[in-house]
């Protein structure tokens, strides 16, 4: 197993340590704005860079992924509790309990070695899920930035028509302090990306509150903070409570799995070091129950936070460890620092924040390379506006079979070319079904032989052989790339095969893999009759020497 802090030398360790640093300022500002999306208080933010990062840290094989809530998370708790009907004190509970339902099953991934299910949440789908959950973050943000309230759970069309009718009653103070935050957040982000623009937004928007009050004249503030320590405890839930947010959980889980995989692989091939999945899997998992047990909620990979350290030249998990000490320390000591930051602002830090989840770059992209799968992520952003997170989620997945089925219902089939050099390779795929001068006709199927396209091969022989007026005598089936067969596929080439047999056709098959021959076999597809060849050019020469000329017709 490999040793905690992997890669930390007395050469690194001050600019690991300085990057700690860099990652507080970021992070502070950040999980408050997320705890906020949550619907949670702002310790549940807080909380969350203390235990369930120093559990991470500890645990990870990746030298440089940072854990933490992020925005589509926390939009995602906050939609699925709502969609329950939660409110109130029960909130933070359940959040709570959520995150521990999504570690469980990490863990449970993680001991099953499940980090493979991490591919089938595709590209496409994810890009669509974040960007919808960005868009009802960004809706509620831009209500925060111009001191409007929206209904808390309202449907994302509704509270766009609210916000609209009720512009009205913007407060300009507001407007004003988000504008000039969001000028400042991205002249930041562009001309002086290492510096913590957030963190410094929010010092000088507190000062400007609290030095003029602003507070009394219309501009929403955090409020109190209440200090100490995480607080653990189990949340305390009946049995149908814990039954109502699994689907939820288990959401959150597959979300992360997908991110986390792919971002702490995409690092370690960048940076020339070894990560181990399933390992990874359990670090989050773990993360994610401390989470739970220290009233915080749901954790992931935090992309942005990723990039940013690894800008910084770090390249172990020591600003993690001290991104949870300083978040300690602020928990302990200055939480009354935290009280006067104005709620506008933390709205702009959010937005931008959540801009880039938008993924219109990666749609546009995905949209030039398959306009279906391009039409997958856009149904998914939908359906999370529409149907909520899960809902959304759904009915992506349910898309995506259909495109696989589509895909693998119509695979590539053809003759292929036979030379007259019985030596000489059988590669090109030819749109006319053409057979040699011995009346071979060799087809290639490039698919598993299932339900979705048993009826496509069999179409493919019968076109092919209906009108071979006597110059076809033997079919032989290119078997290589035929990786599996069901009942429903093995059935067409059954009645494939008997049609042939009517015709006078015989029927053989080349390059039949030893698992796939037993298939074959069970489903009585090699009966006496059937050739087997172990290449298909002994198959063409075999039969050239068996048949000579063709037959008159």
């Amino acid at each position: 197993m490999q040793r905690p802090l992997a890669g930390l030398t007395r050469h690194n360790v001050l600019r690991e340590a300085l990057s700690g640093v860099t990652l507080l300022a970021i992070s502070v500002p950040l999980n408050i704005g997320y705890a906020q999306i949550a619907g949670l208080p702002v310790t549940a933010g807080l909380y969350a860079l203390v235990v369930p990062t120093v559990v991470y840290a500890i645990l990870v094989s990746s030298r440089q992924l940072v854990a933490s809530p992020d925005a589509a998370a926390a939009a995602l708790v906050f939609s699925s509790l709502t969609g329950l009907g939660i409110a109130g004190a029960d909130f933070p509970t359940m959040a709570a309990a959520q995150a521990i339902i999504c570690g469980l099953a990490l863990l449970i991934a993680s001991w099953l070695k499940l980090g493979f299910l991490a591919n089938f949440l595709s590209k496409p789908i994810l890009v669509g899920f974040v960007a919808g959950l960005a868009l009802e973050v960004l809706l509620s943000q831009i209500a925060k930035m111009l001191g409007i309230s929206l209904e808390s759970g309202g449907e994302f069309f509704e509270n766009i028509a609210s916000l609209i009718t009720r512009l009205g009653e913007t407060s300009a103070l507001s407007a004003v302090m988000a504008l000039a935050a969001l000028a400042l957040l991205l002249a930041g982000r562009r001309f002086a990306p290492k510096i913590p623009a957030a963190l410094v937004v929010l010092i000088v928007a507190t000062v400007v509150t609290v030095a003029f009050g602003l507070d009394e004249r219309g501009v929403a503030v955090l409020g109190s903070v209440p200090a100490g320590p995480p607080q653990f405890d189990l949340p305390s839930l009946s049995l149908s409570q814990w039954m109502a947010i699994i689907p939820s959980a288990l959401a959150l889980a597959l979300i992360t799995m997908a991110e986390g995989v792919l971002v702490s692989r995409s690092y370690a091939d960048l940076r020339g070091y070894r990560v181990n999945a399933d390992r990874d899997l359990a670090a989050f998992g773990a993360a994610n129950v401390a989470a739970g047990l220290s009233l915080s909620f749901a954790v992931g990979s935090s992309t942005s936070r990723t990039a940013a350290m690894d800008q910084l030249g770090s390249r172990t998990q020591l600003p993690s460890i001290v991104l949870a000490l300083g978040s300690l320390l602020l928990l302990l000591f200055g939480t009354g620092l935290l009280e006067g930051i104005p709620s506008p602002v933390i709205g702009a830090v959010v937005a931008v924040a959540v801009i880039r989840l938008l993924g219109v770059a990666e749609l546009r992209q995905i949209a030039r390379q398959s306009r279906y799968e391009a039409a997958i992520g856009g149904a998914c952003v939908l359906g999370v506006l529409i149907l909520g997170p899960i809902g959304g989620l759904l009915l992506a997945f349910v898309l995506s079979l259909v495109n696989l089925v589509r895909r693998a219902a119509h695979p590539e089939v053809g003759a292929l070319s036979i030379p007259a050099d019985p030596d000489a390779s059988l590669t090109d795929v030819t749109e006319d079904a053409q057979p040699d001068e011995a009346g071979t006709l060799v087809v290639r199927f490039a698919a598993p032989l299932f339900f979705g396209n048993g009826a496509t091969l069999a179409g493919y022989l019968d076109d092919a052989t209906r009108d071979s007026d006597g110059r076809i005598r033997t079919v032989v089936l290119d078997a290589e790339a035929i990786t599996d067969v069901d009942v429903t596929g093995a059935a067409a080439l059954r009645r494939a095969m008997d049609a042939l047999d009517a015709r006078g056709i015989g029927f053989s098959l080349s390059r039949l893999r030893p698992e796939l021959r037993a298939r074959f076999a069970r489903f009585g597809l090699l009966d006496e009759g059937v050739g087997e060849f172990a290449t298909t050019r002994e198959a063409v020469r075999v039969l050239r020497e068996r048949y000579g000329p063709p037959r008159d017709s």
